[in-house]
Protein backbone atom coordinates (compact mmCIF):
# COMPACT_ATOMS: atom_id res chain seq x y z
CA UNK A 1 0.00 0.00 0.00
CA UNK A 2 1.71 3.27 -1.03
CA UNK A 3 0.12 7.12 -0.17
CA UNK A 4 -0.72 8.38 -3.63
CA UNK A 5 -2.70 11.57 -2.73
CA UNK A 6 -2.22 13.76 0.02
CA UNK A 7 -4.52 17.13 1.25
CA UNK A 8 -5.68 18.73 3.87
CA UNK A 9 -8.83 21.08 4.95
CA UNK A 10 -8.90 23.67 6.94
CA UNK A 11 -11.62 24.34 9.91
CA UNK A 12 -12.16 27.30 11.58
CA UNK A 13 -14.63 26.22 14.32
CA UNK A 14 -16.86 28.37 17.04
CA UNK A 15 -17.73 27.57 20.44
CA UNK A 16 -21.33 27.75 21.45
CA UNK A 17 -20.20 28.17 24.67
CA UNK A 18 -16.82 30.49 24.93
CA UNK A 19 -14.95 29.49 28.23
CA UNK A 20 -12.25 31.15 30.61
CA UNK A 21 -9.01 29.78 31.86
CA UNK A 22 -6.44 31.47 33.72
CA UNK A 23 -4.71 32.84 31.07
CA UNK A 24 -6.96 33.22 28.48
CA UNK A 25 -10.57 32.79 27.10
CA UNK A 26 -11.38 31.17 24.07
CA UNK A 27 -14.33 31.70 22.02
CA UNK A 28 -12.80 29.98 18.22
CA UNK A 29 -10.53 27.00 17.10
CA UNK A 30 -8.54 26.00 13.93
CA UNK A 31 -8.36 22.27 13.14
CA UNK A 32 -6.53 20.99 10.44
CA UNK A 33 -8.31 17.85 8.36
CA UNK A 34 -5.12 15.43 6.75
CA UNK A 35 -6.23 13.02 3.91
CA UNK A 36 -4.10 10.39 3.07
CA UNK A 37 -4.80 8.20 0.03
CA UNK A 38 -3.60 5.10 -1.58
CA UNK A 39 -3.40 2.53 -3.75
CA UNK A 40 -5.72 -0.02 -2.18
CA UNK A 41 -9.26 0.88 -1.08
CA UNK A 42 -8.28 2.92 2.05
CA UNK A 43 -7.90 6.62 2.69
CA UNK A 44 -6.40 7.99 6.59
CA UNK A 45 -7.63 10.96 8.28
CA UNK A 46 -5.71 12.97 10.97
CA UNK A 47 -6.36 16.14 12.80
CA UNK A 48 -3.99 19.28 14.05
CA UNK A 49 -5.59 21.23 17.00
CA UNK A 50 -2.63 24.00 17.38
CA UNK A 51 -2.84 26.06 20.22
CA UNK A 52 0.03 28.73 20.99
CA UNK A 53 0.21 28.96 24.80
CA UNK A 54 0.31 24.52 24.98
CA UNK A 55 1.51 23.26 21.23
CA UNK A 56 3.98 26.60 20.68
CA UNK A 57 1.82 26.54 17.17
CA UNK A 58 -0.55 29.28 15.72
CA UNK A 59 -2.94 28.30 12.92
CA UNK A 60 -0.70 30.24 10.08
CA UNK A 61 2.17 28.13 10.89
CA UNK A 62 0.84 25.41 11.04
CA UNK A 63 -1.53 25.33 7.50
CA UNK A 64 2.32 26.43 6.55
CA UNK A 65 4.02 23.79 7.75
CA UNK A 66 1.56 21.43 6.44
CA UNK A 67 1.69 23.01 2.31
CA UNK A 68 5.75 23.29 2.28
CA UNK A 69 6.42 20.02 4.82
CA UNK A 70 3.78 17.27 5.13
CA UNK A 71 1.94 17.62 1.43
CA UNK A 72 5.12 17.06 -0.64
CA UNK A 73 6.60 15.00 1.69
CA UNK A 74 3.93 12.02 2.63
CA UNK A 75 3.34 10.61 -1.11
CA UNK A 76 4.59 7.76 -2.36
CA UNK A 77 5.76 6.25 1.21
CA UNK A 78 4.06 2.95 2.58
CA UNK A 79 2.08 3.70 5.87
CA UNK A 80 3.35 0.94 7.21
CA UNK A 81 6.28 2.14 7.71
CA UNK A 82 5.37 4.86 9.92
CA UNK A 83 7.58 5.12 12.69
CA UNK A 84 10.52 5.94 9.94
CA UNK A 85 8.20 8.57 8.18
CA UNK A 86 7.37 9.76 12.07
CA UNK A 87 10.86 10.43 12.97
CA UNK A 88 12.00 12.16 9.84
CA UNK A 89 8.87 14.79 9.99
CA UNK A 90 10.15 15.29 13.53
CA UNK A 91 13.54 16.66 12.09
CA UNK A 92 11.72 18.39 9.77
CA UNK A 93 9.18 20.55 11.80
CA UNK A 94 10.39 19.87 15.43
CA UNK A 95 8.08 22.40 16.91
CA UNK A 96 4.81 21.25 15.18
CA UNK A 97 3.78 18.89 17.19
CA UNK A 98 0.18 18.47 16.53
CA UNK A 99 1.08 18.50 12.82
CA UNK A 100 3.04 15.44 13.68
CA UNK A 101 -0.17 14.36 15.61
CA UNK A 102 -2.18 14.63 12.46
CA UNK A 103 0.27 12.34 10.84
CA UNK A 104 0.80 9.89 13.29
CA UNK A 105 -3.19 9.74 13.65
CA UNK A 106 -3.76 9.47 9.61
CA UNK A 107 -1.21 6.58 8.92
CA UNK A 108 -2.05 4.53 11.84
CA UNK A 109 -5.92 5.26 10.91
CA UNK A 110 -4.82 3.70 7.29
CA UNK A 111 -3.26 0.50 8.85
CA UNK A 112 -5.74 -0.20 11.56
CA UNK A 113 -8.13 0.27 8.32
CA UNK A 114 -5.92 -1.99 6.16
CA UNK A 115 -6.59 -4.53 9.25
CA UNK A 116 -9.98 -4.22 9.31
CA UNK A 117 -10.15 -3.38 13.21
CA UNK A 118 -10.69 -0.40 15.38
CA UNK A 119 -7.37 1.55 16.12
CA UNK A 120 -7.51 0.60 20.07
CA UNK A 121 -7.66 -3.03 18.74
CA UNK A 122 -4.54 -2.66 16.39
CA UNK A 123 -2.70 -0.62 19.16
CA UNK A 124 -3.38 -3.65 22.32
CA UNK A 125 -7.49 -3.18 23.08
CA UNK A 126 -6.70 -3.75 26.89
CA UNK A 127 -10.28 -1.66 27.46
CA UNK A 128 -13.27 -1.27 25.62
CA UNK A 129 -14.81 2.21 26.90
CA UNK A 130 -13.63 4.54 29.22
CA UNK A 131 -15.54 7.79 31.44
CA UNK A 132 -14.47 11.36 30.92
CA UNK A 133 -14.21 14.61 32.68
CA UNK A 134 -16.42 17.58 31.55
CA UNK A 135 -15.00 21.07 31.87
CA UNK A 136 -16.44 24.07 33.56
CA UNK A 137 -14.67 27.12 32.61
CA UNK A 138 -13.45 30.24 35.04
CA UNK A 139 -17.17 31.42 36.23
CA UNK A 140 -19.11 33.10 38.44
CA UNK A 141 -20.93 30.98 41.53
CA UNK A 142 -24.00 30.68 40.10
CA UNK A 143 -23.38 29.64 36.46
CA UNK A 144 -20.89 27.51 37.29
CA UNK A 145 -23.55 25.83 39.52
CA UNK A 146 -25.98 26.44 36.97
CA UNK A 147 -23.70 24.51 34.39
CA UNK A 148 -22.95 21.84 36.88
CA UNK A 149 -26.62 21.26 37.23
CA UNK A 150 -27.09 20.65 33.33
CA UNK A 151 -24.14 18.31 33.01
CA UNK A 152 -25.74 16.40 35.78
CA UNK A 153 -29.12 15.80 34.04
CA UNK A 154 -26.57 14.73 30.86
CA UNK A 155 -25.32 11.93 33.00
CA UNK A 156 -22.12 13.26 33.44
CA UNK A 157 -20.22 12.14 37.28
CA UNK A 158 -16.90 13.82 36.54
CA UNK A 159 -16.41 17.53 36.32
CA UNK A 160 -13.40 19.45 35.63
CA UNK A 161 -13.33 22.89 37.37
CA UNK A 162 -10.92 25.55 35.78
CA UNK A 163 -9.33 28.29 38.26
CA UNK A 164 -6.26 30.16 38.97
CA UNK A 165 -7.03 33.80 38.62
CA UNK A 166 -8.80 34.12 42.16
CA UNK A 167 -8.14 31.91 44.51
CA UNK A 168 -10.81 32.72 47.24
CA UNK A 169 -13.75 32.07 44.58
CA UNK A 170 -11.81 28.90 43.18
CA UNK A 171 -12.69 28.13 47.11
CA UNK A 172 -16.27 29.13 47.36
CA UNK A 173 -16.49 27.34 44.09
CA UNK A 174 -15.08 23.81 44.96
CA UNK A 175 -16.84 24.08 48.51
CA UNK A 176 -20.19 24.57 47.28
CA UNK A 177 -20.05 22.14 44.15
CA UNK A 178 -19.62 19.05 46.81
CA UNK A 179 -22.18 20.77 48.74
CA UNK A 180 -24.53 20.50 45.95
CA UNK A 181 -23.13 17.55 43.83
CA UNK A 182 -21.88 15.04 47.12
CA UNK A 183 -21.43 12.19 44.60
CA UNK A 184 -20.09 14.30 41.69
CA UNK A 185 -16.27 13.73 41.07
CA UNK A 186 -14.14 16.61 40.91
CA UNK A 187 -11.01 17.75 39.77
CA UNK A 188 -9.41 21.34 39.88
CA UNK A 189 -7.06 22.87 36.73
CA UNK A 190 -5.10 25.45 38.11
CA UNK A 191 -3.80 26.03 34.73
CA UNK A 192 -0.78 27.60 36.21
CA UNK A 193 -2.35 30.62 38.09
CA UNK A 194 -1.20 29.55 41.27
CA UNK A 195 2.26 30.21 43.17
CA UNK A 196 3.20 27.44 45.81
CA UNK A 197 1.81 29.06 48.76
CA UNK A 198 -1.90 29.65 46.81
CA UNK A 199 -1.66 26.22 45.64
CA UNK A 200 -1.01 24.42 49.39
CA UNK A 201 -3.75 27.04 50.21
CA UNK A 202 -6.38 26.19 48.35
CA UNK A 203 -5.68 22.35 49.15
CA UNK A 204 -5.78 22.51 52.64
CA UNK A 205 -9.18 25.05 52.33
CA UNK A 206 -10.39 22.67 50.17
CA UNK A 207 -9.38 19.33 51.74
CA UNK A 208 -13.04 18.07 53.11
CA UNK A 209 -14.35 18.33 49.20
CA UNK A 210 -12.29 15.13 48.29
CA UNK A 211 -10.94 16.88 45.03
CA UNK A 212 -9.57 13.79 43.19
CA UNK A 213 -6.96 15.77 40.73
CA UNK A 214 -5.03 18.90 41.04
CA UNK A 215 -4.10 19.68 37.83
CA UNK A 216 -0.90 22.23 36.90
CA UNK A 217 -1.11 24.71 39.42
CA UNK A 218 1.69 26.28 39.00
CA UNK A 219 4.40 27.72 36.24
CA UNK A 220 5.52 25.66 32.94
CA UNK A 221 8.84 26.55 33.58
CA UNK A 222 9.52 26.26 37.25
CA UNK A 223 9.76 22.62 38.19
CA UNK A 224 10.48 22.84 41.36
CA UNK A 225 7.33 24.66 42.61
CA UNK A 226 5.46 22.13 41.08
CA UNK A 227 7.10 19.74 42.93
CA UNK A 228 7.03 21.59 46.16
CA UNK A 229 3.12 21.48 45.70
CA UNK A 230 3.08 17.69 45.29
CA UNK A 231 5.30 17.49 48.72
CA UNK A 232 3.39 19.62 50.73
CA UNK A 233 -0.22 18.31 49.42
CA UNK A 234 -2.01 15.25 50.21
CA UNK A 235 -3.87 14.84 46.86
CA UNK A 236 -2.64 14.15 43.12
CA UNK A 237 -0.84 16.51 41.25
CA UNK A 238 -0.61 16.21 37.79
CA UNK A 239 1.65 18.35 35.02
CA UNK A 240 -0.08 19.10 31.80
CA UNK A 241 1.63 22.11 30.38
CA UNK A 242 4.89 21.33 31.83
CA UNK A 243 4.30 18.22 29.79
CA UNK A 244 5.21 18.45 26.32
CA UNK A 245 7.91 15.54 25.38
CA UNK A 246 9.36 12.92 26.30
CA UNK A 247 12.18 14.31 28.19
CA UNK A 248 9.31 16.26 30.27
CA UNK A 249 7.92 12.61 31.02
CA UNK A 250 11.48 11.54 32.41
CA UNK A 251 12.79 14.85 34.11
CA UNK A 252 9.68 15.77 36.21
CA UNK A 253 9.50 11.09 36.73
CA UNK A 254 13.04 11.30 37.75
CA UNK A 255 12.90 14.35 40.41
CA UNK A 256 9.70 13.10 41.56
CA UNK A 257 7.76 15.98 40.71
CA UNK A 258 4.24 14.78 40.29
CA UNK A 259 1.86 11.95 40.41
CA UNK A 260 0.31 12.23 37.24
CA UNK A 261 0.52 12.73 33.75
CA UNK A 262 -1.90 14.56 31.14
CA UNK A 263 -0.71 13.37 27.69
CA UNK A 264 -2.85 15.55 24.95
CA UNK A 265 -1.48 13.99 21.58
CA UNK A 266 -1.39 17.40 20.32
CA UNK A 267 1.04 18.51 22.69
CA UNK A 268 2.72 15.46 22.78
CA UNK A 269 2.91 14.58 19.14
CA UNK A 270 0.74 11.80 18.23
CA UNK A 271 0.47 8.50 19.43
CA UNK A 272 3.23 6.76 19.56
CA UNK A 273 5.44 8.98 21.03
CA UNK A 274 2.21 9.11 23.70
CA UNK A 275 2.83 5.73 24.19
CA UNK A 276 6.76 6.25 25.04
CA UNK A 277 5.29 8.83 27.23
CA UNK A 278 3.35 6.37 29.48
CA UNK A 279 5.63 3.65 29.63
CA UNK A 280 7.93 6.26 31.10
CA UNK A 281 5.00 7.43 33.54
CA UNK A 282 4.27 3.38 33.96
CA UNK A 283 7.78 3.02 35.07
CA UNK A 284 7.64 5.67 37.57
CA UNK A 285 4.55 4.61 39.36
CA UNK A 286 2.33 7.72 37.67
CA UNK A 287 -0.96 7.41 36.40
CA UNK A 288 -1.86 8.85 33.15
CA UNK A 289 -4.81 10.67 31.90
CA UNK A 290 -5.72 11.40 28.33
CA UNK A 291 -6.64 14.64 27.43
CA UNK A 292 -7.64 16.98 24.78
CA UNK A 293 -7.40 20.56 23.28
CA UNK A 294 -10.17 22.14 21.52
CA UNK A 295 -10.60 19.50 18.76
CA UNK A 296 -13.47 18.02 16.42
CA UNK A 297 -14.49 14.50 16.95
CA UNK A 298 -11.93 12.85 14.53
CA UNK A 299 -9.13 14.18 16.99
CA UNK A 300 -11.06 13.18 20.36
CA UNK A 301 -11.14 9.76 18.62
CA UNK A 302 -8.12 9.47 18.31
CA UNK A 303 -7.26 10.12 21.93
CA UNK A 304 -10.18 7.76 23.11
CA UNK A 305 -8.20 5.06 20.94
CA UNK A 306 -5.18 5.62 22.99
CA UNK A 307 -6.74 5.72 26.18
CA UNK A 308 -8.78 2.35 25.60
CA UNK A 309 -5.25 0.76 24.17
CA UNK A 310 -2.72 1.22 27.31
CA UNK A 311 -3.15 -0.27 30.94
CA UNK A 312 -2.00 2.47 32.70
CA UNK A 313 -4.25 5.29 31.60
CA UNK A 314 -6.91 5.31 34.29
CA UNK A 315 -8.87 8.67 33.45
CA UNK A 316 -10.00 10.57 30.76
CA UNK A 317 -10.76 14.34 29.79
CA UNK A 318 -12.18 14.23 26.21
CA UNK A 319 -14.82 16.72 25.81
CA UNK A 320 -12.78 19.15 23.71
CA UNK A 321 -15.36 18.24 21.06
CA UNK A 322 -18.76 19.26 22.75
CA UNK A 323 -19.12 22.80 22.18
CA UNK A 324 -17.81 22.77 18.88
CA UNK A 325 -19.93 24.26 15.95
CA UNK A 326 -20.74 22.69 12.86
CA UNK A 327 -17.88 19.60 13.76
CA UNK A 328 -17.89 17.88 10.64
CA UNK A 329 -17.33 14.32 12.41
CA UNK A 330 -20.05 12.66 13.84
CA UNK A 331 -21.17 9.04 14.87
CA UNK A 332 -17.27 8.22 15.37
CA UNK A 333 -17.81 7.33 19.32
CA UNK A 334 -20.90 7.08 21.85
CA UNK A 335 -20.39 8.98 24.61
CA UNK A 336 -23.47 8.21 27.10
CA UNK A 337 -23.72 9.12 30.42
CA UNK A 338 -20.04 10.56 30.59
CA UNK A 339 -18.67 6.96 29.35
CA UNK A 340 -17.19 6.82 26.03
CA UNK A 341 -17.34 3.85 23.45
CA UNK A 342 -15.56 3.84 20.18
CA UNK A 343 -17.53 2.01 17.05
CA UNK A 344 -17.12 -0.84 15.75
CA UNK A 345 -15.72 0.65 12.77
CA UNK A 346 -12.40 -0.03 11.52
CA UNK A 347 -9.26 2.79 12.18
CA UNK A 348 -10.79 6.14 13.69
CA UNK A 349 -14.35 5.29 12.57
CA UNK A 350 -14.22 7.82 9.58
CA UNK A 351 -14.60 6.82 5.91
CA UNK A 352 -14.94 9.90 4.17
Amino acid sequence: MKITRVSYERLDLTLSVPYTIAYETVSQTSNFILKLETDSLHAGFGCAAPDLEVTGETAEKTQEVIEQVILPFLKGHSPFTYTRILEELKSLCPDNPSVLAMVDMALLDLVSKNAGVPLYQYLGGFQDSIETSITIGILGMEDTLAMAKDYAKRGFRILKIKGGINLEEDIDRMIRLREEFPHTVLRFDGNQGYSVKDSIAFVRATQHVGIQIFEQPTKTKTDHTLGEVTHAVGIPVMADESLKTLDDAFRLAQHDLIDMVNIKLMKVGGILEGMHINSVAKSAGLEAMVGCLDECALGISAGLHFALSRPNVHFADLDGHLDLVNDPFQGLFELKDGILYPSDAPGLGYRG
